[in-house]
């Protein structure tokens, strides 16, 4: 895996200077029955459409990106992971809701 851009210092003159990269303060991911995950629907996202965010879960990068690849596969369509939120396109609530507790996820609706 390759080392994320330094965070706070972009430059330092001393020479044993060890910077902190971002990926240093990545969280261990939480077992699927310890996250709490809630379901929105967006609907004004990008030109209009309708789109089933996740939020909520914590844990590194990689493993939300498998849970997205996971729900995509079961919705039958696109998305991704921005800003620690899983975006999957269309309105799929109920199925992604069903697929998270069968995975053993706990996970609810949310908003309006």
């Amino acid at each position: 895996m390759s080392k994320k851009k330094p965070s706070g210092v972009v430059y330092s003159t001393n020479p044993d200077y060890n910077y902190n990269y971002e990926s240093d303060n990545e969280k261990d991911t939480l077992p699927s029955r310890e996250q709490n995950l809630r379901i929105w629907l967006e609907k004004n996202h990008r030109g209009g459409k309708q789109v089933t965010v996740i939020k909520g879960f914590i844990g590194k990068e990689e493993d939300m990106k498998e849970l997205a690849r996971v729900l995509k596969a079961s919705c039958g369509t696109g998305g991704s992971v921005k800003e620690e939120e899983i975006l999957i396109q269309g309105d799929f609530r109920d199925k992604i809701l069903s697929c998270l507790i069968n995975m053993g996820y706990k996970a609810k609706k949310a908003g309006g």
